[in-house]
């Protein structure tokens, strides 16, 4: 995260004040993002359950891993904004935040009397952003839904795969984290930089299902150009030419060749000593294939270790299939500060790198829900004696 610094350096969202009402993953993932580059996260949980990513899948201590790579840099408040004085006591939040960012059903924050609406009478400049599986509109906005229902409408799932096979399903959440992480943090920053020369704020209605159909760009083309999109497994980029694609190695790994480039391909070739095999770049059909059979063969005398190798020299696009635990001890990755540890636990660092951003130590998800409640609500006006009438009636 760090580069030259000089005296003027500064987190680039500092001063830039996020209330978190988010649960398991989209949400937590997009304001840790913002806290990463200095916003002032409070993640505002429930007196009761709280968010139960806390408690979902393999645990590191107190917590789930889960929670804990998503929540960093944050401060926790228990509230209940069921409760008369836990709902004043978040209006009185909004007054003094910048961005709110929820991921309830359409509709449960008005039913709270929380609306988009009903805070920017509170404060105007106030940007908030709704993550949903279909949106706040539509005749699907209110059904449930996870990632696989989401890329499963937008035409995606069904492109991912190999010829003949079932659509394959990854553990990269498509629609979470392009459709909803990553969709959220692009709204929420651009109403911002309009908030701040407006001086009005915006509801963003992000919509998973939306935000992972607006890149579907290979299918939309097929769909342009031939009125229907190729079967999967067999389109330019799962398996329709040679020059792209996996290949199997004698210890049953695999290389990624990416050699698009004519350029590429024919270093690709030259390489495995098989000139004879550059018109066959783009070959589609069963030239194609042939061609494919012939590559595969040629990788599958080798182990990975070995064609490593051989091309860790030639710039050509070919590279190592790796394990996630590789990956974490990349060289490439490492020198990109993309693996650091917050609290002993080895977590991604954050993916854009700044001009002039001043190294930042990290802190750990909070803990304990409400670790920092008497904290975020002094800063907000409430004295100690306020804080101790709001846990006594269990608003806190």
């Amino acid at each position: 995260m760090t580069d030259t610094l000089n005296a003027s350096a500064r987190l680039p969202l500092a001063g830039v004040r996020v209330l978190d009402l988010t649960r398991l993953l989209p949400g937590p993932l997009a304001t840790q993002h913002l806290a990463d580059y200095g916003a002032d996260v409070v993640k505002i949980e429930d007196t009761g359950a709280g968010d139960y990513a806390r408690t979902l899948g393999a645990m590191g201590g107190d917590t789930s891993y889960l929670y804990q790579v998503v929540n960093r840099n944050k401060r926790s408040l228990r509230l209940d904004l069921k409760h008369p004085d836990g709902k004043a006591a978040f209006e009185k939040l909004v007054e003094t935040a910048d961005i709110l960012v929820e991921g309830f059903r359409p509709g449960v924050m008005d039913k709270l009397g929380l609306g988009y609406e009903a805070l920017a009478r509170i404060n105007p400049r106030l940007v908030f952003c709704s993550i949903s599986g279909y949106g706040q509109t539509g005749p699907y906005a209110l059904r449930a839904g996870h990632d696989i229902n989401y890329i499963g409408y937008a035409g995606v799932l069904d492109q991912i795969g190999t010829a003949g096979g079932a659509p394959a399903i990854s553990n990269l959440q498509l629609g979470d984290l392009l459709g909803g992480t990553m969709t959220a943090l692009f709204g929420v920053l651009v109403a911002l930089v309009d908030a701040r020369a407006s001086g009005k704020g915006r509801l963003v209605d992000v919509s998973m299902t939306d935000g992972v159909m607006a890149h579907a760009i290979f299918p939309l083309t097929e769909v342009l150009a031939n009125g229907r999109v190729k079967p999967r497994g067999e389109d330019l980029l799962t398996g329709e030419v040679p020059c792209y694609g996996v290949y199997r190695t004698a210890d049953g790994r695999y290389m990624a060749v990416g050699a698009l480039e004519e350029k590429f391909w024919h270093l690709v070739c030259d390489t495995l000593g098989r000139p004879d095999l550059k018109p066959a770049h783009l070959a589609s059909g069963a030239a194609g294939a042939a061609a494919r059979a012939e590559v595969a063969s040629i990788f599958g005398a080798r182990t990975q270790a070995e064609w490593v190798g051989v091309f860790d020299a030639v710039d050509c696009c070919v590279t190592p299939v790796l394990t996630m635990e590789e990956s974490l001890d990349n060289p490439q990755l490492r020198a990109r500060g993309m693996v650091m540890e917050v609290g002993g636990v080895r977590q991604f660092g954050p993916p854009v790198r700044l001009s002039g951003m001043p190294a930042v130590q990290a802190r750990p998800a909070p803990a304990v829900a409400g670790a920092d409640s008497d904290a975020v609500l002094m800063e907000a006006g409430f004295s100690p004696a306020d804080i101790e009438r709001l846990r006594a009636t269990g608003a806190i």
